[in-house]
């Protein structure tokens, strides 16, 4: 008797995996008919009150619950259905962003109500790169470029190292960055842009259009925000963040699934995609450097 129940318990998991599996490749169950109107009359009345009271509200219509549900269990297939071009079955990649970043500062705001200060790590400085007689000219010029990378990070966190501020310009900057980075403005629009080149271009070989990157960016970055929410609410707002593994790890199964790859493909994919985020990043902070020496050149020969 013991073995039989164990064995229907057993074929019931196998039932039940299998239609998963079903429904995270296709989104839905095929023998499953459909739920419209099937309790139309029999909650005809009860319903009048809030039917229709949802709808035109992003986060808890239909589109939302099935975009949120689909992010955690298939995100890889979803990415390509909705570039595939099932648009309403979903929300768009952009509103889904808003929402989720949007959400997340909100909940950040609420656990996190002081901002985070760092300390001002040793050998950074806010001013120009000093000019240094000893050693060779190789290491000189080592030194400076290591000054150039710590004026231009410095300059986009001047928020966390209060230390740095010297001025009343860099004091309005410091203002700005934490205003922008309390409400997950540079989450939105930085990442977003950074994770959306470094795709383009590690992804270049399958030819896609520009916004098949953007909404596949837009969605994985959706994911990101979900699991840095459930760090807020699991430290109780000691921490927002995520490991870079997990991250990684969130990429190679979107890849997998996104683009029917191999695993070993997925983790190559994943691999370019950080590199290519790390060069982009870095061309950005080269840049803003560059416009700092610049300016402080030109301010100490006026």
């Amino acid at each position: 008797m013991g073995r039989a129940v164990r064995k229907r318990r057993e074929h019931s998991l196998q039932v039940r995996w299998r239609a998963f599996t079903i429904w995270r490749n296709l989104g839905f169950l095929p023998w499953r008919k459909p739920r419209e109107n099937q309790l139309a009359e029999k909650n005809k009345n009860a319903g009048d009150f809030y039917k229709g009271a949802f709808d035109s509200i992003p986060f808890l219509n239909d589109d939302a619950k099935r975009t949120f549900q689909h992010l955690l269990l298939r995100p890889g297939y979803m990415i390509r259905d909705y570039i595939g071009g099932e648009h309403n079955r979903y929300l768009a990649p952009l509103t889904s962003l808003i929402i989720f970043y949007a959400f997340f500062a909100l909940v950040s705001a609420v656990l996190q109500p002081v901002q985070h200060r760092e300390k001002l790590p040793e050998g950074f400085k806010i001013e120009a790169a000093p000019d240094s007689s000893d050693g060779g000219q190789g290491a000189r010029i080592l030194q400076s470029m290591t000054q150039i990378v710590h004026q231009g990070y410095l300059y986009l966190h001047l928020d966390q190292y209060p230390e740095a501020v010297k001025n009343q310009r860099q004091s309005s900057l410091a203002a700005l960055e934490g205003t922008l980075r309390s409400q997950g403005i540079p989450l939105f629009i930085g990442e977003f842009l950074f994770l959306w080149l470094a795709m383009s271009l590690a992804l270049r070989r399958y030819k896609m259009g520009a916004s098949a990157y953007a909404a596949a960016a837009a969605y994985v970055l959706c994911q990101f925000s979900f699991f840095m929410l459930f760090a807020v609410l699991l430290t109780w707002g000691k921490s927002s963040s995520i490991s870079i593994l997990l991250m990684f790890l969130l990429l190679v199964v979107d890849y997998h699934q996104w683009l029917a790859v191999s695993w070993k493909k997925g983790v190559r994919l994943a691999v370019s995609t950080g590199i290519f985020y790390a060069l982009v990043y870095g061309v950005l902070i080269l840049l803003i450097s560059a416009v700092v020496v610049l300016l402080a050149f030109f301010k100490a020969n006026v």
